[in-house]
């Protein structure tokens, strides 16, 4: 039986920057959109927050669950997995799945009616549904190398779009850049996530798009998605210039590029996941300042 420390461990917590951080960006470009931004405004971000959250270790419960059972995680280097570690057994896990996804559909709920856009109540659907079947199901997509698509999607455009709309009515092209931005670092954690799993991927047959592009490749490939956000930072600063801001997040983009770049494997690259995601959260939070501003 799993203790509260295992359960902890398996929420994996270090992901959950990636849920912060676009919410971060969403309610800054609301802010800058809107100078009547107020109490509604904050408790609708709030709402959003939950349900980011809700849903990053609903989902994080999801992929122990299915990969567990599927024997994905017999072998597997790096955070405790609950099912394939047997600390848990795997109906525990999935109702602790459901019950965050539940949590993020009552936290959506309210916030759609807050909103008045009922029509997001899909979206939200869409979001669980996402969540679910990356490695759940009889086809997940995760195993096809769409991880990252899904990733760009609901981390990055789903999210900070969404945030900001729910609370301006609107979509504001900065808000767009945001949204590509924290899209591309969050793909950047999912990359060098599954560079380090190649090995491990490829024996149980999870073809991700790391092991689609192989080493070398995956390892050039997460060099581009980190320059994205900076590059768009460029952009739009000319237009906005406290987004230059964003810029001072730089630095912490070398420590992780060097260590991917490098060629470091296994646990070499657990540093690197975690910094790429705090990288994540300080880029989008001053990205948020400056559309803000």
């Amino acid at each position: 039986m799993a203790t509260t420390t295992e359960w902890v461990q398996g929420a994996r917590l270090k992901t959950l920057p990636l849920s912060v951080a676009p919410v971060l960006a969403g309610t800054g470009a609301a802010i800058g959109q809107d100078l009547g931004w107020g109490v509604k405004g904050f408790a609708e971000a709030v709402l959003a927050l939950i349900v980011s959250l809700a849903l990053q270790v609903g989902v994080n419960y999801a992929n122990d669950y299915s990969d567990g059972i599927r024997g994905t995680d017999d072998e597997r280097v790096g955070p405790l997995r609950l099912t394939g570690s047997r600390r848990a057994e795997p109906h525990e896990v999935k109702r602790a799945a459901f019950a965050c996804f539940g949590l993020a559909g009552v936290a959506g709920l309210v916030l759609v009616l807050m909103s008045g856009h009922y029509w997001l109540l899909a979206v939200g659907v869409l979001c669980v549904l996402a969540a679910w079947y990356y490695t759940g199901g009889k086809r997940p997509y995760g195993y096809s190398g769409l991880g990252e698509v899904s990733v760009f999607i609901f981390f990055g455009l789903v999210a900070v779009l969404g945030t900001m709309y729910t609370q301006v009515d609107t979509i504001s092209g900065t808000g767009v850049a945001a949204a590509v931005g924290m899209g591309a670092l969050a793909c950047g954690v999912l990359v060098a996530n599954n560079l380090r799993d190649i090995p491990t991927d490829s024996v149980t047959g999870k073809t991700t798009l790391a092991v689609r592009l192989g080493d070398s490749g995956t390892r050039v490939f997460y060099a581009f998605l980190i320059t994205v956000p900076f590059v768009l930072t460029l952009v739009i600063a000319p237009w906005h210039p406290w987004t230059a801001l964003a810029l001072l997040a730089l630095p912490l983009a070398k420590g992780p590029v060097t260590a991917v770049t490098s060629g470091a494997t296994g646990m070499g690259l657990i540093p690197a996941l975690k910094d790429t995601g705090r990288l994540g959260l300080v880029w989008a939070l001053l990205i948020g300042i400056g559309l803000a501003l």
